[in-house]
């Protein structure tokens, strides 16, 4: 039986965000209980949105990925720089794969009570799409510093951003989920 077939049950773990008060400056904000079916409903809204976002993007880059390979500048590429373009385009295919990946197992599984495991498998090929996406970008990045910039500048450049991008998108939301989790412990003693 998956979530969307169980009877609601609320558990603590599944109303601890609601008794929780938040202060905002004029009183306490309390949201309402969800139930299981809608939480996964709400889930799946949430990874609908998220990959909208980033397909355009990725898209876009992938787009312009496939275009250098037709400019003249591209027959001037060192050994290196070519190798950087080859890893650099299959990594923005791969990602355009486990972006758009949500798309194809909604449209095959609609219908078939499995919107958990839907969701579920959805999120983890969006996190899999955003690694994936990150280092596409930063070999897209390379690629194009490298041919602006000479020296070893472009590779400094290139890990700061890459660096910057590991703590927006990954360090950043994880400590965030640690310091809600102390939190709610503390507020639980």
């Amino acid at each position: 039986m998956t979530m969307t077939e169980q009877p609601a049950e609320l558990t603590k773990e599944d109303t601890a965000c609601c008794t929780r008060h938040h202060d905002h400056g004029g009183g306490s904000c309390c949201e309402a209980p969800e139930t299981a079916h809608e939480r996964v409903n709400r889930r799946w809204n949430e990874v609908l949105q998220e990959t909208r976002v980033t397909q355009t993007g990725v898209q876009i880059l992938f787009g312009f990925l496939l275009s250098v390979a037709f400019t003249p500048l591209f027959r001037e590429l060192e050994t290196f720089d070519r190798v950087v373009y080859i890893t650099t385009v299959v990594l923005g295919a791969a990602a355009t794969g486990s972006l758009i990946a949500p798309v194809s197992l909604h449209r095959f599984l609609s219908g078939q009570r499995m919107k958990d495991e839907v969701v579920e498998t959805a999120c983890r090929l969006m996190m899999c799409g955003m690694v994936l996406l990150a280092l596409t970008i930063g070999c897209t990045l390379l690629l194009i510093l490298r041919v602006v910039i000479p020296g070893v500048l472009a590779e400094v450049l290139v890990g700061g951003v890459m660096l910057w991008f590991g703590f927006c998108w990954y360090l950043l939301p994880l400590w965030l989920r640690h310091r809600a989790a102390r939190r709610a412990r503390a507020e639980d003693a």
